[in-house]
C-alpha cells in the first residue's frame, strides 16, 4: 500500500472521530488544552490500535466484526447523545445547574466514544492483512491523522458552541445520535 493510499484511508477512518470531537467541542462550556489533547490522544490511540488488533485477529473474526460493528456504534453513540440531550434539557430548565453538568471530556466518555468510532478501523485491519500491507506504518499514519483531525475538531466545535449558547449540548447530543445512525445506515445498506 503506497503512502497516498494510507493517508486517504486514514482520513476516511478519522471522519467519525472528527465529528464526535466537534460535538464534544460544541457541548463544553470551557475547553482546556488538556481536554483537546485528551480527546485527540484517545481517538488517535483507538484508531491506531484497532487496525493492529484487526490485523492480529485476522479473517477468523471478520464476519462477526463486520456484522455487528454498526450496532455497537449506534448503541454507544446514541446512549451518550441521549445523556447529553437530557443534561441539556435540565440546564435549559434550570440554568443554575450548568456548572454541575457532565464533563464531555471525562476519561469514561472519551473511551466509550473512542471504541464506538474505531470499530470500523478494526475491520480495516483485517483488510490490511488481506492485502499484506505494513500494519505498523499504516496504523501510525491512521493514529497521527486522527489525532490532528480531532484536535482541530474540538476547536471547531467550540466555535459553534459559542454561537449556540446553552443549546449547544442539545445540538451536540443530537449530532452524536445522527453519527451513530449514519454508521448504522452505511453498514446495513450494503
Amino acid at each position: 500500500m503506497d503512502l497516498l493510499t494510507q493517508i486517504l484511508l486514514s482520513f476516511c477512518l478519522a471522519t467519525d472521530a472528527f465529528a464526535v470531537s466537534v460535538s464534544n467541542g460544541i457541548c463544553s462550556m470551557k475547553i482546556t488544552g488538556k481536554d483537546v489533547i485528551a480527546t485527540a490522544l484517545t481517538f488517535g490511540l483507538f484508531q491506531s490500535t484497532m487496525p493492529v488488533l484487526g490485523y492480529i485477529l485476522g479473517n477468523g473474526f471478520s464476519n462477526i466484526i463486520s456484522k455487528y460493528q454498526h450496532f455497537a456504534a449506534l448503541f454507544i453513540l446514541s446512549a451518550i447523545g441521549l445523556n447529553m440531550i437530557a443534561d441539556a434539557i435540565k440546564e435549559i430548565r434550570n440554568p443554575e445547574v450548568i456548572n454541575g453538568s457532565v464533563n464531555v471530556f471525562s476519561a469514561r466518555n472519551l473511551i466509550m466514544q473512542g471504541i464506538a468510532t474505531s470499530i470500523d478501523a478494526l475491520a480495516a485491519g483485517i483488510s490490511l492483512l488481506a492485502i499484506e500491507a505494513s500494519i505498523a506504518a499504516t496504523s501510525f499514519i491512521i493514529g497521527s491523522i486522527t489525532f490532528i483531525c480531532c484536535a482541530i475538531g474540538v476547536y471547531i466545535g467550540r466555535r459553534f458552541g459559542m454561537l449556540l449558547g446553552i443549546r449547544a449540548k442539545f445540538a451536540g447530543g443530537v449530532l452524536l445520535i445522527l453519527i451513530g445512525i449514519k454508521i448504522f445506515a452505511e453498514n446495513t445498506a450494503l
